[in-house]
């Protein structure tokens, strides 16, 4: 049967330049007529398409359904022989990484705006992964805005709607389309790593004094979750909660902070839980949070690179390399410099991982933005950071008999080794674009007149001095492909090693997002008080130095962040 293609004329859309993130924007803005088509169309242009296996999946947001069979009817079109799908539309972004390398596919698309909301009035997103699992790079990405600007027509073909909601193979025009479960191969992929019999002892052998609540957020996770936790490990249906995945996320916001995640630390308060974890949206981020005891990002992946050996994918294979973005803590620098690794400072954005990775000189990374993973995969991995920390939690527990060793256990004896990089993020977000660029500016021009280094600041409230040693523009050359980015941030650096870092985001999809980084660092000679204070305590005076130096508040028109992390 031949199924003819249809040639349907279109025009440009201004603004469909993805980041690293992929093309984010409002529901309604990606359902007027040819927007989704003219962009999925851009990346088949971007591409060699012919006769090669491609992957669709994403976080079930609202939108998500419909843009499958878009994508498969310009898919077709355009030659390509093989569509991967997740059941439902579902695979989250490490899962789809997976999938990718696993069954050697070309790319794939991802339908997922990550943590941001969904649902009608709110946020959609398409995002292109290369061969590797990973994010398109800038070559790539830049490509496809190229031809979203020249865009005259997309190609289709007519073919009855995939019922995506059962596994198997069938037919799609020219092309095949395999059905496939979202979990399985994941699951398989984590079994391989973790020591999944030292976790299951550990967890049933403390199942009274020991308990663990999963939040789904009702994002992409949730099936995942349960699957691991439940099915595998065996714990009670009751360890997880909210992971049905629904299209709105419930109506809330699926980003794994103290903030959104409200509903686990909820819980965790009120019953006692040792071990709390959540995930956001397409199941790339977490969150560690047992009762009375939150770990920062910063801290979650030094953490997981000072006890790397107890998990058998590291003990077989070595740590290659440690790696974070720049607004992270140095906490992980630390435990490269102890155990003499190479470590690397790199942009915000997985991709400049990831060429780490493949070049071998990269095993252990993380973002402060609740982003954790390894080499396993080319995205940060939600379900493995929890693993992870769960893996090393058994192993510890398995070296004391006589005493029960928690998350601040971990923390305690971790800061007893490196000190402590205090750390909080605030976030504003959605704020007017004109005053986030007067800021930014503004602080450009002092890096350039050099008007702020050599000045002394005291904070109000504390009496704290703080003395300015420099300004910078954070720039990085990739060791890998010797390319340059540019202006990644703005770096405020004080003489006693304290930093404060101001950020525009692009994972938004409307207005600025602005974000402020504070890092203090205590060595481990100063005790346990110094060590094992409040972080907003232990902040307090650096934070009104930073906001007394920015003007933010001036410029932003805010008192206050919209989310502390």
């Amino acid at each position: 049967m031949s199924f003819p293609i249809e040639d349907i004329q279109t025009e440009p859309f201004d603004g469909q330049k993805p980041g690293t993130s992929g093309l984010r924007k409002r529901v309604k803005v990606f359902q007027q007529q040819h927007y989704t088509e003219n962009f999925i169309q851009a990346i088949f242009d971007s591409i060699e398409p012919k006769g090669v296996t491609l992957v669709i999946g994403g976080d079930g947001r609202y939108f998500s359904p419909e843009t499958v069979q878009t994508i498969l009817k310009i898919g077709s079109a355009n030659g390509v022989a093989k569509f991967i799908v997740g059941k439902d539309s579902i695979l989250s972004t490490p899962a789809a990484s997976n999938v990718i390398r696993k069954y050697k596919a070309y790319g794939g698309i991802l339908l997922t705006a990550s943590h941001n909301p969904g649902g009608p009035d709110n946020d959609f997103g398409i995002k292109y992964n290369v061969s590797n699992g990973g994010p398109a790079p800038e070559s790539v990405t830049n490509k496809i805005y190229d031809k979203t600007k020249s865009i005259s027509s997309y190609k289709i073909i007519e073919a009855p709607a995939v019922d995506i909601s059962k596994l198997g193979e069938f037919s799609y025009g020219p092309s095949k389309v395999s059905v496939i479960d979202s979990v399985a191969d994941y699951l398989t992929l984590l079994e391989e790593i973790f020591d999944f019999p030292l976790i299951q002892n550990f967890l049933s052998s403390h199942a009274d004094e020991y308990k663990v609540l999963f939040d789904g957020l009702h994002g992409v996770t949730g099936p995942y979750a349960s699957k691991i936790l439940v099915d595998t490990l065996g714990l009670p249906p009751s360890s997880v909660q909210n992971c049905v995945p629904l299209p709105d996320f419930g109506g809330g916001h699926p980003d794994p902070n103290l903030t959104y995640a409200h509903t686990l630390v909820e819980a965790v308060e009120k019953n006692n839980i040792a071990f709390g974890a959540a995930s956001d949206g397409d199941g790339d981020r977490n969150m560690i949070y047992g009762k009375g005891a939150f770990v920062t990002p910063s801290d979650s992946v030094a953490i997981i690179a000072h006890w790397a050996d107890v998990i058998p994918y590291f003990k077989k294979g070595g740590v290659k390399g440690l790696a974070r973005s720049m607004p992270t803590s140095k906490a992980i620098d630390l435990v490269a410099q102890k155990k003499g690794l190479e470590y690397f400072e790199v942009p915000t954005g997985w991709k400049f991982f990831g060429n780490l990775m493949d070049a071998g000189r990269l095993s252990i990374c993380g973002e402060e933005s609740f982003g954790t993973g390894s080499d396993h995969i080319r995205e940060k991995d939600g379900l493995w950071a929890i693993m992870a920390w769960l893996n090393i939690i058994a192993a510890a527990n398995a070296k004391s008999p006589n005493k029960l060793v928690g998350i601040n256990d971990l923390l305690t004896s971790h800061y007893e080794i490196y000190g402590r990089s205090y750390f909080s993020r605030y976030d504003y977000e959605e704020v007017p674009s004109e005053g986030a660029n007067a800021m930014v500016a503004a602080i450009n021009d002092a890096l350039k007149n050099n008007s702020l280094t050599d000045t002394t600041h005291t904070a109000a409230s504390t009496g704290g001095k703080f003395t300015i040693s420099g300004i910078y523009n954070f720039e990085y050359k990739d060791p890998i492909d010797h390319s340059v980015s540019s202006n990644q941030g703005q770096v405020i650096t004080f003489s006693d090693g304290s930093r404060v870092i101001f950020r525009l985001s692009g994972t938004g999809s409307q207005g600025a997002t602005v974000r402020m980084y504070v890092e203090r660092y205590v060595a481990p000679e100063a005790g346990a008080a110094a060590l094992n204070g409040d972080t907003a305590e232990g902040l307090k005076g650096l934070i009104e130095v930073a906001l007394e130096i920015s003007k933010l508040k001036h410029f932003l028109g805010r008192d206050k962040p919209t989310v502390i992390t």
